[in-house]
């Protein structure tokens, strides 16, 4: 090998480049960095996001409604939402049932969980038409002030919220209408599901698709249990009870329907 004395100063301290592999250490430190970072945020500030998701979920929801079909849409559906929630809140806090504030999801709407369920059928059905009920209260204001003010806005927004109730109605779990029927007849279960599983043909939509599958999982597990005592006992309902709550679910439906004749505007309003 030749002695490198006899090259120049600055070609001895030349290194040639090699190649280097992908230093992990310093990336997963670089990534770690971030993660901790979260992770105390969390640590420090976690039970208070949990406390205010309410809000959070109902911003976020404003956002993508408003970025969908503006400022009217964005917001009054969201005020249409939550004043149907807090139908089934009301009812919920009036029986004594632990239930959580509404939680909105974007293009699903929005739900309240309850740790603890109603005693019976009867109850649960009465905490299922509550919000319903009260949500087509609040459309049928935004209708009235449509009139007042001879505002087509406000008109299509109460159209958007009977549509929205009425929907509900429809007996499958999980949405309201198969909570209701419960206190009825559970045939309804099945007459609701085959309705649905002709508007997902008729109309396809991934919203509809998975209440679809949602519903078709409750139905078959609540007829695996139709003849557990428990379950007996618990759709045990009174002659009464079930009269009242015909008389609601079917009214409230054509008055729904009603209130969606009265308020079709043009789309291009």
């Amino acid at each position: 090998m030749a002695d490198m004395e006899q090259y120049p100063q600055e070609w001895r301290e030349y290194k040639p480049i090699q190649p280097r592999g992908t230093d992990w250490r310093g990336f997963l430190r670089k990534l770690w960095a971030p993660i901790a970072a979260v992770g105390a945020f969390l640590a420090k500030f976690g039970a208070v996001l949990l406390k205010f998701k309410f809000l959070f979920s109902m911003f976020v929801s404003a956002a993508f409604y408003v970025w969908l079909g503006g400022w009217w849409f964005g917001i009054g559906l969201v005020v249409l939402l939550f004043v149907h929630e807090m139908g089934h809140v009301l009812e919920a806090k009036h029986q004594g049932l632990p239930v959580s504030a509404p939680l909105f999801i974007p293009f699903m709407g929005a739900l309240i969980t309850m740790k603890q369920m109603p005693h019976n059928a009867w109850r649960e059905a009465k905490v299922a038409i509550a919000g319903p009920l009260l949500g087509s209260a609040g459309a049928l204001a935004l209708y009235i002030a449509g009139v007042a003010f001879d505002s087509q806005a406000l008109k299509a927004l109460a159209f958007l919220g009977f549509f929205i109730n009425l929907f509900n109605l429809l007996p499958v779990v999980p949405l309201d209408g198969g909570r209701i029927s419960a206190a009825l007849h559970p045939a309804l279960w099945i007459v609701g599901f085959l309705a649905l599983l002709g508007l997902v043909f008729y109309r396809p939509n991934p919203i509809l698709i998975i209440i679809l599958i949602f519903g078709g999982s409750e139905l078959w597990r609540r007829w695996q249990m139709r003849n557990h005592p428990e379950m007996q006992q618990y759709y045990r309902v009174e002659p009464h009870q079930r009269l009242i709550i015909g008389v609601l679910y079917f009214g409230l439906a054509v008055l729904l329907v009603l209130g969606m004749h009265a308020t079709h505007v043009p789309r291009n309003f």
